[in-house]
């Protein structure tokens, strides 16, 4: 995409000869912003995620990032509308321009249910599922994985139509680890990619002879359907009470029995789902 941007006295932006609007701050992190533009001459709403480099690498991993935007054109991948990068004060900034979801995040969903006391019903968790799933068989076809996978980075359109989002820590699925040096890295890696209550496993304790592929996404991808499930992730209280995550992930996971009416109808639904979160379990374990 095109590598101008300019900031004008009236609040709007230029990228790639467009102009866009900004309306409000929608989020913040770490090292990144998101704000809320509009298009002039589309009208239409978008995200703009700004991004700090503070150096070289941290540059490459937000290119790395719009390249994985660029490399997906799938109903169930956040796509990207332009990018660029500037410099401010010696240091790089990128801009990636994304749809903007109204509807929010998967997370801000269950947390809505959350505090009106209700749940998601199994069959809108099995819509959801499904096109989370075909989004990362995508990613994987192309011998990628996301890495990252978890309810916040999922977003939800109005038909509840999954896009994964922040793409930011995807690399080749499968990874070939030899010797401890490479070992440490990869963990190293991991602890500063890859959220602990969503990480798989073999990421925690990383072998010195081994192959990480894209079974960590598998066992992220049965976190999110168990908060779908149960409105939070199975090891989210674990990390709240400062207790070790890597410890807790080695054991089997604890499906709680259902704590609210289930009708005969939905009876069903609830014991593949349950089947289904063992397996995504099961499957990611090397």
């Amino acid at each position: 995409m095109g590598q101008t941007l300019c900031i004008c006295s009236r609040g709007s932006i230029t990228i790639d000869n467009k102009r866009y609007y900004f309306i409000q701050k929608l989020d913040e992190g770490g090292f990144s912003y998101v704000d809320l533009v509009e298009g002039v001459q589309d009208g239409r709403f978008y995200a703009l995620k700004r991004i700090l480099c503070h150096d070289r690498e941290g540059r490459q991993e937000a290119q790395t990032e719009v390249e994985m935007h660029r490399l997906f054109s799938h109903p169930n991948i956040l796509g990207l509308a332009g990018h660029t990068f500037i410099e401010r004060g010696g240091k790089s900034e990128a801009w990636i321009l994304l749809p903007y979801v109204q509807k929010g995040s998967l997370w801000s969903v269950l947390e809505k249910l959350r505090d009106k006391g209700s749940f998601m019903p199994e069959r809108r968790i099995l819509k959801v599922l499904q096109g989370i799933c075909s989004g990362l068989k995508a990613m994987h076809d192309r011998g990628y994985a996301h890495r990252d996978l978890k309810p916040t980075n999922v977003l939800l359109e109005e038909d509840d139509r999954p896009l994964l989002m922040d793409l930011g820590s995807m690399n080749r699925s499968r990874m070939e680890v030899k010797g401890t040096r490479e070992a440490m890295t990869v963990q190293d890696w991991a602890a500063q990619r890859c959220t602990i209550s969503y990480r798989a496993p073999e990421l925690f304790n990383v072998e010195s002879h081994c192959v990480i592929d894209d079974r960590t996404d598998i066992w992220s991808l049965g976190c999110v359907l168990y908060s779908m499930m149960f409105l939070e992730g199975p090891y989210d209280m674990v990390f709240q009470k400062g207790d070790s995550v890597a410890l807790a992930v080695q054991n089997p996971v604890t499906i709680p029995q259902p704590c609210r009416s289930v009708s005969p109808l939905a009876s069903q639904p609830l014991v593949t789902l349950q089947s289904i979160t063992r397996s995504a379990f099961k499957a990611s374990k090397i």
